[in-house]
């Protein structure tokens, strides 16, 4: 049994796309307006109308709900201790050091679908609904989006590439552990909240007891931009790093989502809002409609890559430089 990918039980998922009868605008979960037009520096994405064709599956590959961290199973006992190990580690110190030594992009040069073969070797630990190679996971993602918005050709390419900085499990790379590369994302410079997933670990955090970061705000101020936020060191910051200093012609909405798709106690249950300013506030619409086809295209269906091949390698000729510092 399947449901219509506008009927997922999750927060950060777009529920009931619909025009308001007075603005003609897409209104998406939460409250949250979608204009019909938004400009991405100068490049224009276009109404976003899903033709509705991706079906998303009531439970991941291992029959549980997605993103459900009380499951039992193996599985979520090697989860929860990622977590565990993640919350502990992930220091303001920490995630300044690493910020300062792969923002020199000095490790290789290469293509941007060099790196997406690169992902066979990978396979997230800190992800309850999957435990397949992560190249399928991008080519799933970047395919449901390609069916429900076929002409946002940016948004497929976003997708493909998310989920590429999981390269720095490899050796080459550094070979740096899990909890340094995936998993949920959270600030540091402020308190923990609670809508962290295993909240109770950050008890054993350095952070968690200097005043200078335990408070609602610590060293931030009220909308001053997820910009200037200190956030857990991943994949995510590492491939936003990339695109960004190889120049890619994607528009800001894209490196938002890149850099912020696993920060889901933010776009999912609203913590650290009070840190976002006005122009977080217009991407975030664009991750809620990214998340859903992140999220719920899990599957062990594989895709066909010698098929779709082709068209992904004409968007990063769109939007890349044939080889990139990493």
């Amino acid at each position: 049994m399947t449901i219509l990918i506008e009927q997922p039980q999750h927060e950060s998922q777009v529920e009931d796309q619909k025009f308001s009868s007075e603005t003609n605008e897409l209104v998406l979960d939460g409250g949250f307006v979608m204009p019909k037009t938004v400009s991405n520096n100068g490049m224009v994405a276009e109404e976003l109308v899903s033709s509705n064709e991706f079906m998303a599956p009531e439970i991941n590959s291992f029959g549980h709900s997605f993103r459900d961290y009380d499951a039992e199973s193996e599985r979520q006992k090697s989860v929860e201790e990622f977590y565990r190990l993640q919350h502990i580690n992930q220091t303001y110190d920490f995630v300044k050091r690493m910020r300062e030594e792969y923002g020199k992009l000095n490790r290789v040069e290469m293509s941007i679908w060099e790196c997406c073969e690169l992902l066979n070797e990978v396979v997230d630990e800190s992800d309850p609904d999957l435990d397949e190679p992560q190249i399928m996971h991008l080519l799933q993602s970047a395919e449901a989006i390609r069916k429900d918005y076929p002409d946002e050709d940016w948004l497929h390419l976003t997708a493909l590439i998310h989920d590429l900085g999981k390269v720095l499990l490899l050796p080459s790379f550094g070979g740096l552990p899990q909890w340094a590369v995936v998993g949920d994302t959270f600030p540091l410079g402020c308190a923990f909240d609670e809508g962290n997933v295993h909240h109770k670990y950050f008890k054993e955090n350095p952070d968690y007891n200097n005043p200078a970061y335990n408070t609602k705000y610590g060293i931030y101020s009220e909308g001053c931009g997820l910009d200037n936020v200190m956030i857990s060191w991943g994949h995510d910051d590492y491939m936003y790093l990339v695109a960004k200093e190889n120049r890619t012609t994607l528009p800001p909405a894209a490196l938002f989502i890149i850099r912020y798709h696993s920060f889901y106690p933010f776009h999912t249950v609203g913590a650290y809002k009070h840190l976002m300013n006005e122009e977080d506030a217009k991407n975030l619409k664009w991750l809620k409609v990214f998340n859903k086809y992140d999220l719920y295209s899990k599957s062990k269906e594989k895709i066909d890559v010698e098929k779709v091949k082709p068209y992904y390698l004409s968007l990063i000729d769109k939007y890349f430089p044939a080889k990139l510092r990493w």
